[in-house]
């Protein structure tokens, strides 16, 4: 089993007093993680899982009589997909509250649907944190430098799911069921998709437009929806660990966009499964978007997993210089250019050097891309 960075931190936070509450997308990995930890500290556990018909039933209005007696003497609970049980926030009060010698673990796949439920009720009763797919350098530290490496092309076109990763002869089909599973069953599920066409148009344009703004009119325009409407499907397919954007950075100058933004997949094997496009890199026009998803992705899992309190961007101006991504914390600036030919000369636009003196530059491509993804350090 491939170690996850987010086990070390998990199991520092384990006091038996606060919920732990794992949020990600389905399948990278957060019921094998979860339970393991669990197994750890207790190899009787109990696992509720709210995929269950049945469980969700028994859950639906629970009271602490019912608790105490489902729960007995377990001294580890585990909730699974606890977004699809109603009162969810509600009975984890009542656990945590009631057994204080109870840890409890919460996962789940749906940050729109978990949060409306769980945030208020587990206010200063919870830690929270992101799972993703499998990032390079989790990876990198199960199969080695050696053997990774190689498969990068690998990476770029079905993505880093750990299904995909440990069986490759069926990468295809799994990411065809998983974006079926998440994509519909989940998002559709979970309301204010009244349009199915229009969700399937719309993704299918943001996935053509990875790498570049986008226009949320124009996007209107392609799956036939208002504004509003885009704006609100964007919303549910970035809580639903899909897709995330990337904001402008700007200083309130005339010359700089600030309303805009960049669109990116968690994962390129799945933004490949939704235009149906497998074939490799020297047969496509698209390793630019490719490549700058995939770093872009990869460097968010990084940030996760290590702390960073600070915020992301990407940068143009009227004049159409650009950065391709930037990194700020405490007031110092990483600035990055991506580009997949390591042939390609880049210089950084002077406007933006003169008025922000970035602490660090770097331009990321084929050849030295393990150095970025390899560190933690921004500057």
């Amino acid at each position: 089993m491939i170690k996850r960075a987010l086990q070390g931190i998990l199991e520092a936070k384990v006091d038996y007093k606060k919920a732990i509450v794992v949020l990600g997308p389905r399948q990278v990995g957060k019921t094998t993680l979860i339970s393991k930890i669990a197994a750890s500290l207790n190899g009787n556990y109990l696992y509720i899982n709210g995929d269950d018909p049945a469980v969700r039933l028994v859950w639906n209005n629970p009271t602490l009589a019912f608790i105490n007696n489902y729960i007995g003497n377990f001294k580890v609970v585990v909730f699974d997909e606890a977004q699809r049980l109603e009162n969810i926030g509600l009975s984890a009060k009542m656990i945590i509250d009631a057994k204080k010698d109870v840890q409890l673990f919460i996962s789940g796949s749906s940050a729109l649907e978990i949060a409306s439920k769980i945030n208020e009720p587990l206010t200063g009763r919870k830690w929270e944190y992101r799972l993703y797919p499998l990032s390079w350098n989790e990876l990198k530290e199960h199969y080695s430098f050696a053997k990774i490496q190689p498969r990068l092309e690998e990476f770029l076109i079905t993505g880093m799911y750990p299904d995909v990763i440990t069986n490759t002869l069926n990468a295809k089909e799994t990411l065809t069921n998983l974006a079926g599973s998440y994509l519909y069953k989940d998002i559709l599920e979970s309301g204010g998709i009244r349009r199915p066409d229009a969700l399937l148009k719309l993704l299918q344009a943001l996935a053509w437009q990875v790498g570049n703004e986008v226009s949320y009119n124009e996007l209107s325009q392609i799956a036939g929806i208002d504004k509003a409407t885009v704006i609100s499907y964007i919303d549910l397919l970035e809580k639903a660990f899909v897709i995330f954007r990337l904001k402008p950075f700007a200083r309130n100058l005339r010359n700089e966009i600030s309303t805009s933004r960049k669109i990116y997949f968690y994962d390129n094997g799945v933004r490949n499964t939704i235009i149906n496009n497998f074939a490799p890199i020297t047969q496509r026009n698209d390793n630019g978007a490719l490549w700058e998803n995939f770093i872009i992705s990869e460097r968010k899992k990084n940030l996760a997993y290590s702390g960073f309190y600070g915020n992301t961007y990407f940068w143009r101006n009227t004049a159409r210089a650009e950065i391709d991504y930037i990194e700020e914390q405490d007031g110092k600036i990483l600035a990055c250019e991506i580009k997949w030919n390591p042939k390609v000369k880049v210089k950084f636009p002077s406007a933006f050097v003169e008025k922000y003196n970035p602490e660090t530059t770097r331009i990321i491509n084929s050849d030295n891309y393990w150095e970025f993804l390899g560190s933690t350090e921004s500057y």
